[in-house]
Parts: structure tokens; C-alpha cells; sequence
């Protein structure tokens, strides 16, 4: 049965503000935390995409009060190790990897039964990561040869821990911190230095008790437990991970710019800003400004036709992992060779994305050398596509999805893209933007 978009003409010349819907990772660690406080928060610009209503649906079903109102979401918490609900509760992740790894720390003071599922992408992703340093709480979880379904049993018993995370994953630490908050005593982590999302919501929202201190390549973070708090208002600013496809869209496009307002400018989160930069990409940054700890910005782009090859840093790496794939479309246009090291983390994600991008790259005409944690690209600033691309097969993976639609309309072809609901996880209305930018996009092939 066909379930494809068309789209085969490019964008026309656009000068445009955008707002970019909220920050995906904020909206989740939102939800988690709010069900957890004493009383009633609320969310501005809270993301609806499905793996955020996938949180707001597992939370209801923990016992959590969430209303939808006019202009925000209510969540009338139940306090720490609060959850109330049957035994062997089923609770569904969707495709949300962040969701279901960052639940089963908030499920640590949680005695009875619940079995978290996914999507079959999110079931094939490896729990192994948050597995072992939870069951060092005392958390009983059993799972799958380290896959989906997991099954989570918390502990009135649980004791503090002292942990190393050394892949540099922002899951994995927010799932021990999200478990020390129902533990008395003092948890540690010392961890590669990743996103601090969490971090900054405990100290600047919830006014837990955090000492961080940063060196040059890690963080220790000592968090003591058990630990009440009281429900937090946020207004949950724009996702620079989904303003890097119009970014990047704005980049390739002809004579064109764009700007966003009040988009996360969190410095754990702007490699691909800082990639594009040393690739001499237009971009301006302005009107920084703090949030409860998270940094907020305006951010404006025009085309740029000249795009340089990088030899990417590896210590942008943790910075820029979900902005890869369109970074990598970016180099297919740029002058001479690209190269990426330390990457194999992309193999973690939705789909294999360092698999999916060699092959995408390959498929529109551009070499590349691709290894286990690396990928090499021979950059062609000439690039023109001038035959049918078919896009499909790659697990539902959003990215992708939104990359695909970002290449047609700025190197031609004839693209035929499948699974357009995968942009339903993070990014709804992203076909609504490029209309509204001019795309022209032919939906006649959808179901």
C-alpha cells in the first residue's frame, strides 16, 4: 500500500520568522518531574508529539492528575514514590528512548510491578546502559537479553550509590538521578560530560540539593535524596534540535533566511552551531538570555553557498548527536572532505543513523568511507540531484524523515519519502512550517 509524500520541486526564496514548537527533552524531564512534586505545575509550549503524550499518558496511569487547558498543561503531583496503581501495569513508550530509560529511575521507590514496552525501533534499542546502575539501588528490573519489555520493581530499601557513566549519555544520568531523588542518603555520578537538563531542573526549578563540579572531561554530581518538592511552572522554550532542519534548510536554500525566536541555546546542546560556524555557514546569535538555568536565544540564518569541509571535533561529539544527519547533508554540499570520529552512539538512535546517512549519502551521488565510529565525506559543492530517490526502510526514524525532506527541497529530484507519521514523535507540524515557508509538497500518496 503506498504511504509516501512527493516532493520534486525546490523551495522558492523565503524570508521568514518561524517559532519552533518546545524543547522535546525539557517537555519529558516536565512531565517526569511534575508528577513527582507536591502540588500543581504548569507547562507552557509543552511539546504534543507522541513521545511526549506518551509520557503524559504512562503518568496518568501511575495515579498523576494531568489536565490540558488553554493555554498550558496541569499536572497536580503526587510526591516522591507517590505513583498509585494496580500491580503488573503495562505502560507503553512509544518510540521515546529518553521516556522509557529516564522512567525507570522515577519508578525506583515504586514496590509494585510495571512493564514498560515500546515501539519495535525503540524495542531493538539496548537498556543495558540504565540496568546496571539502577539495580545498584536495589531496583529490580528484568528485561528482555537487555532489551524491551522491562519489567520495574522499585524498593522501600533503596541506598544511595557512587556510579561512573563513561559514554557520555544524558539518559543514562538523568535515570540515576531521577532514582536518587526517592533515596536517602547521597548519590554520586561522575560522568562524561553530556546534556544538563536534569541538573539545571534540580537546582533551578526544584531547589533539590546538587553540588556539580565540572573538570575538563567529566562532572561529578552529588545529589542527596529523598528530597520533597513543590510543583514548578516552566515555559519550555523552542528545540534547537528540530530548528536544525530549517537551519539547514535556510543554509541550501536560495537567497533565503530565517529567524527563531527564544529557541534552547543550552551550551550542551549548540554543537551544530558551532560546527556550522567553523564551516562558515551565516548564523547569528542574539538576544541570549538565562531560564531557570537554561540559556534562551534568537537565532537567524541566511544562505550560504560557500560551505567548508570540518574535521569535526570529537569534544562536539555529545553536542551535536542529534543534529548528525542533517550536519552530514550539509557537508555533502560543502568544499572538500569531512571527517567524524567517535560516532558509533548514532548506532544507538531510532534507526542505525551513521548506517542510514552513508546510505542516504550514497544514494544522492556523494562517497563516502564509513566505519564502525567514523564516516568520512568527500564534500561536492556542485550537487545537483537529477533522478527518482526512494526513501523508505528506515524504522520510522524522524530524522531521517525530516532530513529527507530537507535534501528535496534544496538539491532536486524526484523524491518519493515514506512513514511521514514518524515526524508524529518530535516533531508534528514540521510539514505545516515548510508549507509555510513555500514547499511545495505533494500529499496525495498518503493514506
Amino acid at each position: 500500500m503506498k504511504n509516501y509524500l512527493s516532493i520534486n520541486s525546490l523551495i522558492p526564496s523565503f524570508n521568514k520568522a518561524l517559532n519552533i514548537p518546545g524543547d522535546k527533552s525539557l517537555s519529558i524531564r516536565w512531565v517526569l518531574l511534575a508528577s513527582q512534586a507536591i502540588g500543581k505545575s504548569k507547562a507552557y509550549n509543552l511539546l504534543e508529539s507522541d513521545d511526549v503524550i506518551s509520557a503524559i499518558v504512562s503518568m496518568r496511569k501511575l495515579g498523576v492528575k494531568i489536565l490540558k487547558k488553554k493555554d498550558c498543561y496541569e499536572i497536580n503531583g503526587v510526591g516522591l514514590s507517590g505513583f498509585s496503581h494496580k500491580n503488573n501495569l503495562n505502560l507503553d513508550a512509544g518510540n521515546s528512548g529518553t521516556f522509557a530509560r529516564l522512567l525507570c529511575g522515577a519508578l525506583a521507590g515504586n514496590i509494585m510491578n510495571v512493564k514498560v514496552t515500546g515501539d519495535p525501533s525503540l524495542s531493538k534499542r539496548d537498556f543495558s546502559r540504565v540496568v546496571k546502575p539502577l539495580e545498584l539501588f536495589g531496583i529490580s528490573i528484568k528485561t528482555t537479553r537487555n532489551k524491551m519489555p522491562i519489567t520495574v520493581r522499585g524498593s522501600k530499601f533503596l541506598r544511595p550509590i557512587f556510579y561512573k557513566e563513561e559514554k557520555g549519555s544524558a539518559q543514562v544520568k538523568s535515570a540515576i538521578l531521577l532514582a536518587s531523588l526517592n533515596t536517602p542518603g547521597q548519590t554520586i555520578v561522575k560522568s562524561k560530560i553530556s546534556r544538563n537538563h536534569t541538573e539545571l531542573m534540580f537546582k533551578n526549578c526544584l531547589n533539590i540539593p546538587l553540588k556539580l563540579k565540572k573538570y575538563k572531561n567529566y562532572e561529578i554530581i552529588k545529589v542527596e535524596g529523598k528530597t520533597n518538592y513543590k510543583g514548578f511552572n516552566y515555559n519550555i522554550p523552542g528545540d534547537i534540535s528540530s530548528a536544525a532542519f530549517f537551519i539547514a534548510l535556510t543554509i541550501l536554500a536560495n537567497k533565503s533566511s530565517i529567524k527563531m525566536k527564544n529557541v534552547n541555546y543550552n551550551k550542551s546542546r549548540i554543537g551544530i552551531i558551532e560546527i556550522l560556524k567553523k564551516m562558515k555557514a551565516k548564523i547569528k546569535i542574539t538576544n541570549i538570555k538565562n531560564y531557570k538555568g537554561e540559556k534562551v536565544a534568537d537565532i537567524s540564518v541566511t544562505s550560504s553557498k560557500n560551505l567548508i569541509g570540518i574535521n569535526c571535533p570529537k569534544s562536539l561529539n555529545t553536542k551535536s548527536i542529534d543534529e548528525f544527519l542533517i550536519i552530514f547533508l550539509l557537508c555533502a554540499k560543502a568544499k572538500g572532505i569531512s571527517k567524524f570520529i567517535g560516532i558509533s552512539e548514532l548506532r544507538q538512535k531510532e534507526s542505525d543513523r551513521l548506517k542510514m546517512a552513508a546510505r542516504f549519502l550514497k544514494s544522492i551521488g556523494i562517497n563516502v568511507d564509513e566505519k564502525f565510529d567514523s564516516l568520512k565525506i568527500y564534500g561536492n559543492p556542485n550537487l545537483k540531484i537529477k533522478k527518482k530517490i526512494i526513501i523508505k526502510n528506515f524504522l520510522k526514524d524522524h530524522r531521517v524523515f525530516m532530513m529527507s525532506c530537507v535534501a528535496a527541497l534544496t538539491l532536486g529530484g524526484d523524491f518519493e519519502i515514506y512513514d511521514k507519521n514518524s515526524i508524529n514523535s518530535s516533531f508534528p507540524n514540521f510539514l505545516d512550517l515548510l508549507k509555510k515557508l513555500g514547499a511545495k509538497i505533494d500529499n496525495t500518496h498518503l493514506n
